[in-house]
């Protein structure tokens, strides 16, 4: 059987949406043209891919032919470029904003004139991980860490750099005068999540591994509204990248962290059974980039890394 790619794209819209009246703005087409789409893939492949009764979903069926078909496009959208001659588009999801990613990702393909990223709306790990098996991205960039019930299996993920973390403290709090802190030495502070601390597996990691029992969460909107909460409130701490832009405010405070240092650990993940054909030269433009600036430097005796970020530097270096 010949699968028209039309009749796909309309089926892929409608599984994102639900909704045939926004599949088919979202195509540029009327719900009259997508929705005799569907019903000429229905009769192509003989299943019913939609429920359209009290509101619509994909059937046992739809749900399979879904991961299939987003493959499918995908695959079209790479012969379309192979035979123009373009170069291929990777289709990168990053998470941990508040971080900055895309500093790390600019060095890595400062040098790789041939790839071309488009950069996708994923916030956080678990949705980027979706992502990627659905096939809406290519590869992912940012903290990869277990997901609960195997929500992560099948995808594949490569360490690319360990970042040191700074303390961040507004001028009034008690430590605001140091050069250096321990992470020991922050017991008696509250530490200020960006976000909920269930999404945040490295602040929570930190936080049990070096004792800190008083924690503050809250909405993640964005690097100004996490500093305007530390300016105000002495008695909290954030974690920062050492090298990641922070909102220039003279009453804020960078502190680097020894004995130990923290690392955050920012990896690239992709789907294992669908490697992009430029994933090897992303893979190897990190890996140059490492190697000039020292970005997997880890000396066991100075650093600290959580136990599942430690693991992946061992099966990296074999050690």
């Amino acid at each position: 059987m010949d699968l028209d790619l039309a009749l796909v794209r309309a089926f892929v819209a409608t599984a994102e949406t639900l909704h045939f009246g926004r599949a088919a703005d979202q195509l540029g087409t009327s719900q009259q043209a997508l929705s005799k789409r569907i019903a000429r893939l229905e009769t192509l492949l003989g299943v019913r891919l939609f429920e359209r009764e009290g509101g619509t979903r994909l059937t046992e069926a739809g749900e399979r032919f879904e991961p299939a078909a987003r493959e499918a496009l995908a695959a079209g959208d790479r012969a379309v470029a192979a035979a123009l001659g373009a170069g291929q588009v990777v289709r990168l999801d990053v998470w941990g904003h508040l971080y900055a990613p895309m500093r790390t990702v600019a060095q890595a393909v400062e040098r790789l004139d041939a790839t071309r990223l488009e950069t996708g709306p994923a916030r956080d790990w678990p949705s980027a991980a979706e992502a990627l098996l659905r096939g809406d991205a290519d590869v992912g960039f940012g903290r990869v860490h277990p997901l609960p019930g195997g929500r992560d299996a099948g995808i594949a993920q490569r360490l690319v750099r360990l970042e040191p973390v700074d303390a961040v403290v507004s001028a009034s709090h008690p430590w605001a005068g140091a050069d250096e802190l321990r992470p020991a030495d922050l017991r008696e502070s509250t530490l200020w999540c960006p976000a909920e601390l269930t999404r945040l597996d490295f602040l929570r990691r930190f936080a049990d591994e070096f004792g800190i029992t008083r924690r503050q969460d809250g909405p993640n909107l964005g690097p100004d509204h996490l500093v305007q909460h530390i300016r105000t409130d002495p008695t909290c701490f954030t974690l920062f990248p050492s090298d990641a832009p922070l909102p220039g405010y003279a009453d804020l405070r960078s502190i680097p962290l020894t004995a130990p240092t923290p690392l955050y650990a920012w990896s690239l993940a992709w789907q294992e059974s669908r490697r992009h054909p430029s994933l090897d030269t992303l893979l190897r433009g990190f890996a140059e980039a490492g190697r000039t600036r020292r970005w997997l430097d880890y000396a066991p005796e100075r650093d600290w890394l959580p136990d599942t970020d430690h693991a992946e530097l061992a099966r990296l270096t074999g050690d």
